[in-house]
């Protein structure tokens, strides 16, 4: 059953956007999307926006709170005006705006929130990347068979031994997260070698794992990657057996002509995404 919030901070956001000067922390709370935005020194709409908006002018309404700092708006029809601490603004859609002094400008937002962020959120670096997940089967199961201490000891064991196979096969870490680890490849075939390298290492420490491989387009941020890819990477993971890894169809007929072979495990929906994705078993 879902836990319900009765309280949210924005130092636990649903989502961060970082564009340059600008960052904006964002929560979905009681029916509003409301977001906590910072814009530095220096920033303006016209500079650091319209390249990626492609208007002539911003063209969101937006509806807040400041908190601190001071920003200029001039609008399309030559009217302009400044917003300060503790002031709230509703800006119509057709403005230019800037920061005004040294400090930065922030302010809690609840309208256009998430309208002017959708050209923004492709601005990022995106790259074709062939993604593989594996995780431990029944982990917390033989966690409290073993103990802390022994499972502690074993799983440091199996991410060494992950990091070498990963390296191996010029995979690169992107993230450990307890039990799992999710790598990038650029290859769709070593990708698969891999997860079956990984499938072997696990069996010598006597544990089982499964593995997703899939093939997208993710958005590199700073040292990681994310986008809706690895949401479809982890749902195909939660649909492969024990000791089985699961592709996604281009991933099988990419990985065919190097000599892989494939079982068809047919279409699957895949919770929270659209469309029905057909999946293969990569046999040993």
């Amino acid at each position: 059953m879902t836990k319900v919030r009765y309280v949210r901070s924005f130092s636990d956001p649903d989502e961060i956007v970082e564009l340059g000067l600008l960052s904006s922390s964002i929560i979905t709370f009681g029916g509003l999307t409301i977001a906590h935005d910072i814009h530095q020194p220096g920033w303006r709409w016209s500079t650091h926006m319209k390249p990626a908006v492609k208007t002539d002018s911003c063209q969101v309404r937006h509806i807040g709170m400041v908190l601190k700092g001071r920003l200029h708006v001039q609008l399309d029809d030559g009217a302009e005006f400044e917003a300060g601490p503790l002031e709230l603004i509703d800006i119509p859609a057709g403005h230019d705006a800037w920061v005004v002094g040294d400090e930065p400008f922030e302010l809690i937002g609840w309208g256009g929130e998430k309208t002017w962020m959708t050209p923004v959120m492709t601005l990022g670096e995106r790259v074709l990347a062939t993604l593989l997940l594996v995780d431990i089967v029944e982990s917390t199961a033989t966690a409290e068979r073993m103990g802390a201490t022994a499972w502690g000891e074993l799983l440091a064991d199996f991410q060494f031994r992950t990091r070498q196979i990963i390296e191996q096969y010029r995979g690169r870490i992107v993230d450990f997260a307890g039990d799992g680890v999710l790598a990038s490849f650029d290859g769709a075939a070593r990708a698969v070698r891999c997860a079956a390298a990984l499938g072997q290492v696990a069996a010598d420490l006597g544990l089982a794992v499964r593995a997703a491989v899939h093939v997208a387009e993710v958005e590199l941020v700073e040292d990681t990657i994310r986008g809706v890819a690895i949401h479809e990477a982890s749902r195909m993971l939660r649909l492969a057996q024990p000791g089985e890894t699961l592709v996604s169809e281009t991933i099988a007929v990419l990985a065919r002509d190097a000599g892989m072979a494939f079982e068809d495990r047919g279409t699957h929906e895949l919770k929270g995404l659209q469309g029905a994705r057909r999946l293969f078993a990569a046999r040993a």
